[in-house]
């Protein structure tokens, strides 16, 4: 470790981290990959052949676009420079198409785009501040945080592997919270509004970000016990932060507004017909609840309880987000899905 810190003294040691996992996802080009591979791909075939009006309606293949716009526009982007390695890979119906150009695109695709990931933890670190001088670099706080972001095992399973975009998404979250460290308020408000349109499932952070700018930005004064001073509240910030995410999901929704097709977008990117988990391997309450209902459901038939020719086939059970109603137990609908989230969202805030 003493080598490591004298062969990368001063910042270099970052570059030699970026460099260093940057190789190790160039070595997992070749191995195994899920069918989300085969997801963006139609994606990038979708975005590039097809006109704007037709993204989310196109259903040719099962994977149909359900990601907002500025992930779609990204996908865009992406396939023209797609075309340049492997035409056919750009056919919306080439369906399953995995040619060794294609996976070599889709691979380095990922890789490149981490540059926003890595610049984001370069960003991050800045905002780290050691309390003691630490002699031994592995000791000091930027690179163990360094180390655990650029080396995290998990993302690079799920993108270099399995394949995802995770990283960039991560990039523009660590971006935005890196701005708000800095008091860049408006810039993390931006960057996280951007994020939203990029992956909605971001939403889930949203009202931490929500309290903190309020707490932090539209509150402009503490009194000395460190409490608000209620008094110094901005309606102009208050103003420019609704502007900001009003503007950028102007900037998203508005040519589908347009062409009114905002409730099929809204339909694409809440599904909450298509059901609760897309098999029992979900990570959730509603895993169990699926199991249950399975089990109830051979015991009925067991016991002759059940009609077999009224039992629903297990869709749930099949990896792919399917409409699913419950045999025994009660169907959960979309509101109760929904009041149980707010639920637990309001219990971890106000556990703060």
């Amino acid at each position: 470790m003493a080598a490591l810190s004298v062969m990368t003294g001063g910042g270099s040691w970052f570059l030699a981290l970026a460099l260093g996992v940057t190789l190790l996802k160039c070595l997992l080009i070749p191995t195994y990959h899920s069918t989300d591979f085969e997801v963006h791909r139609n994606w990038l075939a979708i975005t590039h052949s097809l006109p704007i009006s037709q993204w989310y309606y196109e259903a040719t293949s099962e994977w149909t676009l359900d990601y907002p716009p500025f992930f779609a526009w990204f996908e865009y982007a992406l396939s023209h420079v797609a075309k340049y390695f492997d035409q056919e890979m750009l056919n919306v119906h080439n369906l399953n198409y995995s040619s060794s150009r294609t996976l070599l695109f889709q691979r380095f695709s990922v890789i490149f785009t981490d540059a926003l990931f890595v610049y984001a933890v370069h960003e991050c670190c800045k905002c780290v501040d050691g309390k003691k001088a630490c002699k031994e670099l592995t000791e000091k706080p930027k690179f163990i945080l360094s180390v655990l972001l650029l080396w995290n095992f998990g993302l690079l399973i799920v993108d270099h592997i399995h394949f995802q975009y995770n990283g960039f998404l991560f990039g523009l979250m660590l971006l935005s919270i890196a701005r708000l460290f800095q008091k860049r308020h408006m810039e993390g408000a931006f960057l996280f509004a951007v994020l939203l349109h990029f992956k909605h499932i971001y939403l889930y952070v949203a009202p931490a970000y929500g309290i903190y700018l309020l707490r932090s930005y539209c509150f402009t004064a503490n009194k000395p016990d460190g409490s608000i001073r209620w008094n110094s509240f901005s309606f102009v910030r208050l103003i420019s932060l609704g502007l900001t995410v009003f503007l950028v999901s102007a900037l998203s929704l508005g040519p589908f507004l347009a062409l009114n097709q905002l409730p099929q977008v809204f339909s694409r990117l809440f599904p909450f017909k298509r059901g609760l988990c897309h098999a029992y391997w979900a990570p959730n309450f509603w895993a169990v609840y699926n199991a249950l209902d399975k089990v109830l459901s051979v015991i009925g038939l067991q016991l002759k309880l059940l009609d077999p020719k009224k039992i629903p086939k297990a869709s749930m059970t099949s990896g792919l987000v399917q409409q699913f109603q419950h045999t025994v137990l009660p169907s959960v609908t979309p509101l109760v899905t929904l009041i149980c989230t707010l639920i637990a969202i309001l219990e971890r805030k106000t556990s703060f």
